[in-house]
């Protein structure tokens, strides 16, 4: 896939799709340097004609629902198109894309556009990228980044798939010395320009199987992230995959591969020894030397995947030359968002965590692995995950088992098959009730030393608004079954 830089917007015709914040940042700053913008949008909700309504004060055209026609108007190339910018989630085989690339139209994302557009600020220099991707960890180990750069005292901030669009950042008034950018695998398949300082891969496992169409075709997209890197392409020395992909990649002359690893770091690698954050790849003499960065200790919370994100954090930080001590500081000064790992409270000897945002197979083993026995709440929407490697690897810690959502027979027949002897306890309901239900449950099955892990390796729309919600929805049962109201 490529794509044509743009040398002038101006007047250039470009279609939006998607009325989401990234699709409105992105028309927005379009718009700003004289496009002619015009945003398409299947929903015709209160919500989407207050934003059309919003865009059309800066003369945005933004087309809703049904057109006279009786097609959507996500589905119609606006005549005159030159580019089509795309919101992350628009599948690429969505009839809007095929009608582009009959007419020999370009669509890029969100990414793409501020990619091109930095350092379009008159007097300001373009800020290098440092890139994250990975099936999970990737919030977590871009906001551990940005901590570890402040701490350097560099003007930076944590941006792409969290927080502020990304559009938004590079055309804003405000001057970075470097960002700290997560990529999703959506994001890096319509960035075809991207070039970072630096990239990492965190992992890869089978995750949005039904908007890739394949496991293949997903990696191939998370590989993106290091096409063209200058400085190093960082990967996981546990999930060969990650390797792979840098051998595949054509990055610039001199641009290194660096490992990270839970182990005794080989050169050319990060790694822990005696409890201590080891730095083998940005030392001189790396056959014999090691600096060390920052003890396990210093790691909130100091599971083994989040060990691992700091590695990860640590390498890129250390690739654009921060010093260790900014290192130890910046793991020190960052703590980790809401429904990651999150201890909730203990009840009767028994811990409660919330790691609502386990929302695939992976995070969600990563989340068991972290405890000694579990039981464990799972369930949601699969999007096409199937469960038994899951089971399989975490059968021998499980005390038992709660299931909610609507795929959760999905999961049961995996324990089935892999844990029969694990008592499973299958609640039907998905009324606002249900995560009451399921920590009542939980706690019955539960014994003193255990932990009630919320790691439900699912998507969570089909009870509840997202992930958050969803982790909201635990902690609050928590709380009620500590009150002794539950």
């Amino acid at each position: 896939m490529g794509s044509r830089q743009v040398t002038s917007w101006h007047g250039k015709n470009i279609t939006v799709a998607g009325l989401g914040v990234s699709g409105i940042s992105a028309a927005r700053a379009l718009a700003g340097l004289g496009a002619v913008v015009t945003v398409v949008d299947n929903g015709d909700g209160d919500a989407h004609r207050a934003r059309a309504a919003e865009l059309a004060e800066q003369g945005i055209e933004v087309r809703l629902g049904r057109l006279a026609g009786g097609a959507h108007a996500g589905e119609v190339l606006p005549e005159g198109t030159e580019l089509v910018v795309t919101s992350p989630g628009w599948k690429p085989d969505s009839p809007l894309f095929a009608a582009a690339a009959e007419a020999g139209v370009d669509v890029v994302g969100d990414v793409e556009i501020a990619w091109q557009l930095r350092g379009s600020t008159p007097g300001r220099k373009a800020a290098p990228w440092l890139a994250i991707t990975g099936t999970n960890g990737k919030t977590t180990t871009t906001q551990m980044l940005a901590s570890i750069l402040k701490a350097a005292g560099l003007r930076t901030a944590a941006v792409g798939n969290i927080g502020t669009p990304i559009v938004d950042v590079v055309t804003g008034e405000e001057e970075y010395d470097v960002l700290a950018v997560e990529l999703s695998s959506y994001q890096l398949h319509w960035a075809p320009s991207l070039r970072a300082h630096s990239a990492a891969v965190l992992n890869l496992a089978p995750d949005h199987l039904d908007w890739h169409g394949s496991m293949e075709a997903y990696a191939a997209d998370k590989g993106r992230i290091y096409e063209g890197n200058t400085v190093a392409c960082v990967y996981n020395v546990a999930d060969r995959a990650t390797e792979d992909l840098v051998a595949e990649a054509d990055v610039e002359e001199g641009c290194r591969a660096i490992g990270f690893t839970l182990g005794a770091p080989g050169p050319s690698m990060l790694g822990v020894v005696d409890g201590i954050l080891v730095d083998r790849a940005f030392v001189e003499n790396r056959q014999k030397n090691a600096q060390e960065l920052a003890e396990v200790k210093d790691v909130n919370p100091p599971a083994p995947h989040n060990i691992a994100n700091a590695l990860a954090a640590a390498a890129l930080a250390r690739a654009f030359g921060v010093e260790p001590r900014a290192v130890r500081d910046g793991l020190r000064n960052f703590r980790p968002d809401a429904h990651r790992v999150a201890h909730v409270d203990e009840v009767g000897g028994v811990v409660y965590v919330d790691d609502s945002k386990a929302t695939n197979t992976h995070a969600a083993e990563a989340s068991l692995a972290a405890f000694e026995t579990v039981v464990w709440i799972a369930g949601g929407l699969a999007k096409g995950a199937t469960f038994d490697e899951l089971v399989r690897k975490s059968a021998k810690g499980l005390r038992g088992v709660v299931l909610i959502g609507a795929d959760r027979a999905l999961i049961a027949e995996a324990l089935a098959r892999h844990a029969p002897e694990v008592p499973v306890v299958d609640l039907e309901r998905t009324d606002t009730g249900a995560m009451l239900a399921a920590v009542r449950e939980a706690a019955r099955l539960a014994e003193p030393g255990d932990t009630v892990l919320l790691a439900p390796a699912c998507a969570s729309m089909d009870m509840f608004a997202n992930y958050n919600k969803r982790g909201d929805a635990f902690a609050d049962a928590v709380r009620e079954l500590a009150a002794g109201k539950a």
